[in-house]
Parts: structure tokens; sequence; C-alpha cells
């Protein structure tokens, strides 16, 4: 029997095995180097480098990066009078130390906001004048702290619903539409020189899209300062199809603004039925069942091919569209990062990025640079 001591050194060659691998095959920053950036979304573990083995994947491969969670509003400003940077500002610091194109995420979002940012003393709805200066004070706060370090911010996330009206979330609620134009403002104001963008999913469907497109140019035509839109992209091996993809980024690059990739990931397992494809809201839940989650252990090869298949007529497509497209972020590093694993249902096993569990690169992640050769 194999001593523990030695059982860990063997793990430990063969993920710098695996890491010199992707390393040779070239890595993803330097393939499409003069086409985007490539970038990621990052977990406090990683860009604290307590996982040294995902730590080195990402400054190997990846030349953008994402907060996951970090700066969004419940941790960083999780109550009226306390803000919380210290996590925040290590993510900032990795980014910075390692010449990385630093995103913010994100500024005003319905969802992991406080219950507090909403409310006045006696608990009921804030009016919108209190509302407006808890939103310009958090904006100037956290933008202001990283002028200069963090280069785009997702200013709004998700403000679109699926019939392509806005979102009726409490924001839009007691300030009233103008809430877009003035988060835009706010975080102008206090950086006039960082990118700032509308990052939604979903867009791939016409109508949403529709509503989306709108939205972009009535801000435009107002003068408000936005530059970017980001399409999370949160796709499967069937939606949606690469017409559809192709179309959305025409579509909102013809409004004048960059376009960017900014959550992607494949989701590999069976949905609900009955759900809105492309839907890839934090609360909707699903019950779970055998059957939606066929592949515990590993994923079938043949799954594994349709995967890198899907992945190559995607960067295909955004190779073909290199000039409107500015930025290609992968929404997790690994499998073993990947929301997918717990949403809609928890506890499933999901294989939706490049690299598996093991920080090893998957067939995905050849096809990836395969076309970055074509």
């Amino acid at each position: 029997m194999r001593s523990p001591a030695i059982i860990s050194s063997f793990i430990l060659t063969s993920l710098l095995v695996s890491l010199n691998f992707a390393r040779a095959q070239a890595p993803l920053r330097k393939a499409f180097e003069g086409s985007f950036l490539v970038g990621v979304a990052l977990n406090e573990a990683q860009f604290e480098e307590r996982n040294s083995a995902e730590a080195a994947l990402i400054k190997a491969q990846f030349n953008s990066i994402t907060p996951e969670n970090v700066m969004k509003w419940e941790a960083i400003h999780p109550w009226p009078d306390r803000y919380n940077f210290a996590t925040a500002d290590r993510y900032v610091d990795f980014g910075t130390k390692n010449g990385m194109f630093i995103i913010g995420h994100t500024l005003v979002w319905h969802s992991q906001t406080p219950a507090w940012v909403f409310q006045d003393a006696s608990g009921h709805p804030a009016d919108r004048a209190t509302l407006l200066a808890r939103m310009r004070d958090h904006i100037h706060s956290i933008v202001t702290r990283y002028k200069g370090r963090v280069k785009g911010w997702d200013v709004v996330n998700e403000v679109m619903g699926e019939d392509g009206s806005l979102r009726n979330s409490p924001w839009r609620s007691i300030i009233g539409d103008d809430y877009i134009a003035q988060a835009f403002q706010f975080a102008h104001e206090a950086d006039p020189a960082a990118e700032l963008y509308y990052n939604d999913y979903g867009l791939e469907n016409e109508t949403k899209r529709k509503g989306a497109l709108e939205l972009v140019r009535r801000l435009k035509q107002q003068g408000v300062p936005i530059t970017g839109v980001g399409l999370q992209e949160h796709v499967s091996l069937n939606w949606p199809a690469p017409a559809a993809v192709e179309e959305t980024i025409d579509a909102f690059a013809g409004t004048g603004v960059k376009v960017m990739i900014t959550e992607l990931d494949v989701n590999v397992l069976p949905e609900d039925a009955g759900r809105i494809a492309g839907d890839a809201d934090v609360g909707t839940t699903g019950k779970a069942e055998p059957t939606l989650d066929p592949y515990p252990k590993a994923l079938p090869a043949e799954v594994q091919q349709a995967l890198a298949r899907r992945y190559a007529t995607l960067f295909r497509i955004y190779e073909k569209h290199r000039g409107a497209i500015t930025r290609v972020t992968f929404w997790g590093a690994t499998d073993a990062d990947s929301w997918l694993n717990n949403w809609p249902v928890k506890g499933r096993t999901n294989y939706p990025l490049l690299f598996d569990r093991s920080c090893r690169p998957k067939p995905a992640f050849d096809a990836v640079l395969a076309v970055s050769k074509e």
C-alpha cells in the first residue's frame, strides 16, 4: 500500500504534467492574441492562490479575470455603514500582479443584494431619492477605490425580462426605468476611463434581444456612457443555434457598442422539461431526478466529442466576428468550479468547461485551439 506522502506526490506530479501539457499546446491567451481577450471567472481560493493548481492554470491560460461573487453587493457592502473591501482587494491585486484586464462584477443587480438596500428604517420600501443616494454611494465607493485598476464594470446585470420588457426589480419599481441610466452616470463619474457594460443572459432569444437592443439604443440616444454589452452565453449542446449567436453579435455591434462573451459555459446535462431555453436566472430551481444527472462518474466519450464540436462552432463564430468581440470569458476555470454543478438542480455533476476537475485539458480545449490555427 502506498504511503499518503507518495500518493500526494503522485497527485501533484499529475497536476503539473497536465498544466505543462496545456502550456505546451499554447495558452488560450496567446492563441487568440490579436482577436480578443480570453478571460475566466475566479473564486477566492484561486485568486488567493490557496488552490495552487488552479491559480497556476489561470495565470498560464488567461489574460482577463472576472470575480464570481466578491464584488456583488451582499459581499462587498453587507450593511449600510460597512464595506468589506479586503477580499475584493486581493482579487484586484491578483489581476494587477499578473498583468490581466480586470473586470468588476457587478454594481447593480436584483439578486445578491441585501434587503436593507431597498428599505427604510421601518422596513417599508425606500423612496426614490433614498435608493438613488444609496446606489450612488455604493457605485462611487467601489469604482473610485479601484479607479485605473479595474478596467471594465458590469454596471447593470440581467435587467431584461424574457418578454423583452425591463425586469420589474426593486430598482425599477422604486426609482423607475431611468435607474439604469443613473447607474451608468454614477459609474462614469467615479472613473471616466473605465469601460461600462450592460450584462445579460438569453439575448439569443429574439423577443428578449429586441427589448435589449431597444434599451441600448435608447441609452445611447440619451448620451448615457455605455461602452459595451455582455452576452453571457450560458449555452447547451443544442441551444442556441449558431445562426442565433451570429445574429445577436451582429445586432449589438450594429448599435455601436463593444460586444463581449462574458459567462461562457456549455451545459451537457439534460434540461428540465418546460424550462425556457437560455434561462440562467440564479433563482431558478429544479427537482432532483436521476435522469437529470446521467454522468455522475465521468462524461462519455461521445459527449466529450459533442462538447468539443460545440466549442469549436462557437469559437469559429467569435473569430469571424473578432472585429466586434473584445473578450471571451469562461464562467469558471475547471469543471469542479462550475455553478452548473448546483444549478438549477443541486448536487449534479456537470462538465461545461475546457478543463476537467484535475485541471487537465479536455478535447474541447484542443478543439478551441485548433480554431485559432484555421
